[in-house]
């Protein structure tokens, strides 16, 4: 099932740029070039107003307005920089995005709460049919990879920066068979560490999660028999562990106890220890660079709307250098609106995004890596196709 909506008001990320101010009437630059009445200076003066906006969209002109989002926690560290370097060309646009989970994202966006959806995991084939009521015209929703980052799996024991680990010794531990730090499954990949005798306390997301599904769609590929479980959003209880709410609060739950491990968005796992995962025979550490091979070895998942880019990941990979815990975050959003003011801030804002410049801001902010010039150029036409309906 899907979290269920409730109220944001406190726990929203409000992102927002600085509005032109009010009260300053008269200062325009009309105000200085209306000295007289000629038909050829306030010509001019439209002229000029026009040059000084054109910073913005595809057609050069600024757009303005307010574009709520809601979904991937994973995305908090990214939305951030990508809303401060759109204002810098939108200054009358206010984006509001709320990191309430992926889950909830596709439901508040689906339900008309949201303009667009953040999300780890893309629309399933009920949402996709959801998403044609949703939208406006036809066509219904499309997903765009617009995030790319490595999930890590993160642990907190003193002295240890990092851990090699297998496939089903990750496995293990998040299905509670493997309990304590010294097991031999874990001594066995790291014969120079002096691991504790201590519990093990793994933590998982306690919410609807994108990350949670591309976790356990990694242990599912790569772990074989020690994971008993299918690929999940919703953690299942019979797994035991603790829970916690959103990347922030698996990575606070893990920082505040010695033995936890647990699994986050890599941007956000601060000076946690990490694991190193075996692909074939080496031992691959996560980085934007590793992540973003996973998709020279994934293809496109079939059977998707025209201008859908859901991708199925390839996370049993054997391919040198490659980190297969990997999330790919992705923008929905309509491909028909019925407002022109929704189309022009959407297209205006998703353009920004995938742009050199803000995969480059993302980067800074999140450390996530940036697509490629390839899938850049493919979701170009997909952008600028996003219409009002009629």
């Amino acid at each position: 099932m899907r979290m269920s909506m409730r109220s944001r008001a406190l726990t929203a990320i409000t992102l927002s740029s600085a509005l032109v101010l009010a009260g300053c009437g008269g200062d325009s630059s009309d105000g200085d070039t209306e000295t007289d009445a000629a038909a050829e200076d306030s010509s001019a003066s439209e002229e000029m107003t026009g040059s000084e906006e054109m910073t913005g969209s595809e057609d050069g002109l600024s757009v303005s307005g307010t574009l709520n989002g809601a979904g991937a926690s994973s995305q908090a560290a990214a939305m951030q920089g990508w809303i401060a370097g759109f204002q810098e060309g939108n200054p009358d646009v206010t984006v509001n995005y709320d990191p309430v989970g992926s889950g909830g994202g596709r439901e508040t966006f689906l339900s008309g709460g949201a303009t667009f959806a953040g999300s780890d995991a893309y629309l399933d084939a009920d949402e996709l049919a959801a998403s044609e009521d949703r939208c406006a015209g036809d066509g219904g929703a499309v997903d765009l990879p617009h995030y790319l980052s490595p999930v890590a799996v993160a642990f907190n024991l003193p002295d240890i920066t990092t851990l090699n680990m297998d496939a089903a010794t990750i496995a293990g531990i998040f299905a509670g068979d493997i309990a304590n730090w010294n097991d031999d499954a874990i001594a066995s990949t790291n014969p120079d560490v002096e691991l504790p005798d201590l519990a093990i306390n793994p933590v998982h997301r306690s919410d609807d999660s994108g990350t949670t599904e591309n976790f356990t769609d990694y242990l599912t590929q790569a772990a074989g028999d020690a994971w008993g479980y299918d690929v999940i959003e919703t953690w299942p209880t019979e797994a035991g562990g603790e829970g916690a709410q959103g990347t922030s609060g698996v990575v606070q739950a893990v920082a505040a106890g010695e033995g936890s491990i647990g699994y986050a968005d890599a941007s956000q796992v601060g000076d946690l220890g990490t694991v190193a995962v075996q692909v074939g025979e080496e031992f691959v550490e996560y980085s934007p660079e590793a992540a973003a091979k996973i998709l020279e070895v994934s293809e496109q998942a079939t059977d998707r709307p025209e201008g859908d880019f859901a991708f199925d990941l390839t996370r049993d990979t054997e391919e040198a250098g490659v980190y297969p815990i990997v999330l790919v975050s992705y923008h929905i959003v309509c491909k028909q609106y019925e407002s022109q003011e929704e189309v022009d801030l959407v297209k205006a804002f998703m353009e920004y995004v995938q742009s050199e410049e803000g995969q480059q801001a993302s980067a800074e902010s999140a450390g996530s890596a940036p697509i490629s010039q390839n899938l850049r150029d493919q979701m170009t036409p997909v952008v600028e196709s996003i219409a009002t309906a009629g």
